[in-house]
This record gives structure tokens, sequence and C-alpha cells, in this order.
């Protein structure tokens, strides 16, 4: 398509590859064509796209599938219908970003490929990859901290531990220099994994940026119901079914201050722009309110006992990796979650705008309905004063 002469010629692409079969997702049709809600997994993906930085977007579809994908990315792209591509992929994935490579105008200077199976990356994580490139870096990669425990498997029997202080999570876009993903790709002699690994096997040192947990690949039929859960209104939650016995209530609290590095997160959400808060993982006082007091519902303790700073796999980690060991907890000791209710005291963030998106995020991590509320103290106080953020939370929980 020709670009609009309202529309600058962009000097970045993105490339979003949709061109996989999706055999483990068992759909029956390609897995970017599988449906979310009312629209597709590439088309959530496009969604995401759009709402980033200005760019040439091609998309990579399967050849029987082009029609349907021209269909989405039109949808997706507004008033950037000009800056829409769509070729037809290849039998592997590096054959089908070789493809995309070839759609890019000349006047590109930056190139980034995304998965359409991250179907519910954030914005902020391409401008993030974006600005690390703008900043005179050749490859940059997003990427999670690991907090699982990891071990080496032989013949189904344990190795060894696995040193997870120096594993990281990779994740899409994936941004780079035009010219060294085109030398990349015009020397590769071997399949590679993802484009990083690409680019780094040619001796381009990649450089990491923080990821998002919501940029997580679909694919399996749990990434999937995973995914729906997370587009699902908060008021689809789940409520507590009637029970015969009497329930327990717990009530949790915590403070962070601001000082932090990297970007805020708050109630399971990045808010890029604002301050960081403190602390041994990212300083979510949302999340570890709802901890403790789902905990000190079922006599468990509290987050300390469970998630004290002795343990580095939570050095980083966020809302979701806190909330999903609680919920097993709770199960594990004999309880079911009823449903939480947390209030956050602070200045900013403005909570308004996302309150609704902040319940599905912790929701779905907890396995229980969570409602937010958010308030001011006037100017009272350290929360008052800008300093830092206040959150607290009451839960219910009942014996299974």
């Amino acid at each position: 398509m020709t670009t609009d002469a309202l529309i600058p010629v962009p000097h970045l692409a993105i490339i979003v590859v949709a061109a996989g079969a999706g055999t483990r997702l068992a759909s029956g049709s390609p897995k970017a064509f599988v449906g979310l809600d009312d629209h597709t997994i590439l088309r959530h993906a496009l969604d995401g796209v759009f709402r980033g930085p200005v760019a040439q977007v091609i998309v990579v579809a399967p050849a029987a599938r082009v029609g349907d994908a021209l269909t989405d990315a039109l949808a997706a792209a507004g008033e950037r219908r000009d800056l829409v591509t769509v070729v037809a992929g290849g039998e592997t994935r590096q054959e089908s970003v070789g493809a995309g490579l070839g759609a890019v105008w000349p006047d590109v200077e930056r190139v980034l490929v995304h998965d359409a199976a991250r179907a519910l990356t954030l914005p902020a994580v391409f401008e993030r990859v974006v600005a690390a490139l703008e900043s005179g870096h050749d490859a940059v990669l997003p990427v999670l901290p690991v907090v699982d425990t990891i071990k080496r498997v032989e013949a189904d029997a344990v190795v060894e531990a696995v040193d997870r202080s120096t594993l990281a999570a990779a994740q899409t876009p994936q941004g780079f220099r035009r010219s060294v993903l085109d030398a990349a790709y015009a020397a590769a002699s071997a399949d590679h994994t993802d484009d990083a690994a690409l680019v780094q096997a040619a001796g381009v040192e990649v450089w990491t940026v923080p990821g998002d947990e919501r940029a997580f690949k679909i694919t399996t039929p749990a990434d999937l119901e995973r995914a729906r859960a997370l587009l699902a209104p908060a008021s689809a939650a789940p409520s507590p079914a009637p029970r015969s016995v009497a329930p327990r209530v717990g009530v949790g609290t915590d403070v962070h201050a601001f000082g932090g590095d990297g970007d805020l997160w708050l109630a399971g959400l990045d808010w890029p722009g604002e301050r960081a808060l403190s602390g041994h993982s990212d300083g979510d006082a949302v999340a570890h309110a709802i901890v403790d007091a789902v905990l000190a519902a079922a006599g468990l303790g509290d987050i300390g006992t469970h998630f004290g700073t002795d343990q580095p796999e939570y050095a980083g980690a966020h809302a979701a990796a806190f909330l999903a060991r609680t919920r097993t907890l709770i199960a594990e000791a004999g309880f079911t979650i009823g449903n939480v209710s947390v209030q956050v005291q602070a200045n900013r963030p403005r909570f308004a705008a996302r309150r609704g998106e902040a319940e599905v995020a912790l929701s779905t991590a907890l396995g229980a309905p969570v409602t937010v509320s958010a308030t001011t103290t006037d100017g009272l106080g350290f929360t008052g004063a800008g300093e830092g953020v206040a959150a607290f939370a009451v839960a219910v929980v009942y014996p299974a």
C-alpha cells in the first residue's frame, strides 16, 4: 500500500509473525486466527501494536490466511491503514521473518519483530524497546526474571540445580538496527528460536529491557484460557459460591516508599512514567497487602513468612508470582478464597482510568474476585506528601 501524504513515512517497522500452525494449541486452525473473545489472537496483538509507536506494520500470515490477516490488520490500524503490509510466511519462523524483512520499506532504520501469540503485550514494552534502540543499542530484547526453581534434567532424572540469578525469560517485540538484522539473516546458516539468538550468533551484543507478565506466549490451551480470563470484564470474575460454613476474615496492610529502579508496578500493572516503589520485589503494595490479608484469614502467617527477603526467587517479582503462590498455599491448607477488597492510598498514580484493568489482573492471578478502590489523604502523612504508597486489604476465605 502507498503511504498517505498526511502520514509521514516512519523510520520504524514492526514485523508481526502470525504464520505458525499452533499445533500445541490443538485448535484446528492457525493459532493467530483463534478467537480470544470477539476478536482473534492476531487482532488483539495488532491492537497493541497500533497503540504503540508509529511504524510500518508487516503481518506475516499463512498463505491461505493472508486475506483474513489483512482484514484484522486494517480493522486494528484505523487511520494508519496505509502503514499496513501483509505477506505470506514460510515453513519456519525464520523464513517467515525473512519474508517480512523483504517487505520493509527502504527508509526504515529500525525493525521490531513481534510474535502475534504474545497478543496481550502492552504498548509500553514496544516503547521501551524503541527507546533502547534510539539510545544506540543494535539489538534489544525484553525479558522477565526467572522466579521458578530451575533443574537440569536428563532421562527424567534431576542432574543439578541451575543458578536462576543469571537467567531471564525472553519475550517480544525484539528490536534491531535494520542493517544489523538484514546482515544476520543474510549470513544465517542455521535456524534459531528467536531473532535475538540469530543476531547474537552473528556477533552482535543484545541489550535487555524489562518485559511484561501480560506478554506471555499463547501456546497451550491453558495459555488460551489465561488470556481469555485477562480480557474478561471485572464483572465476569468468579463470584464466591454460597457457603454453609462460617467464613474467616483477614486484614493486610503494606507500604512502600518511592525510590526504586525502573517503572512503577502497582496492582499488578506497569505504570510507565510513574516513579517506581522500593522493595525486595517490585514494591507492589497492593499485591502485598492482598497476600497478607489472605494468609491472615487462613492463619498462615504473613508475607514475610512465605516471601521473605532471604528468598532470591522473589527479587523483582511482580504481583502474579505472589498471588499465584498464595492461591496455592491457601488450597494446600484446605481453604478457598471468597473475595478480597483492597484500598490504595496515594497521590499518584491516578487509578480511575485503570481500576477495571487492575481488578482483572489481580482477580485472574488470585483466582478469586478482587475489588480495588483508591483515595488520597488530603496531603496528610507520607502518602499525602508523595513519599510512597499504602494499601489496606480485607480477605474472606472458606474452609474447603
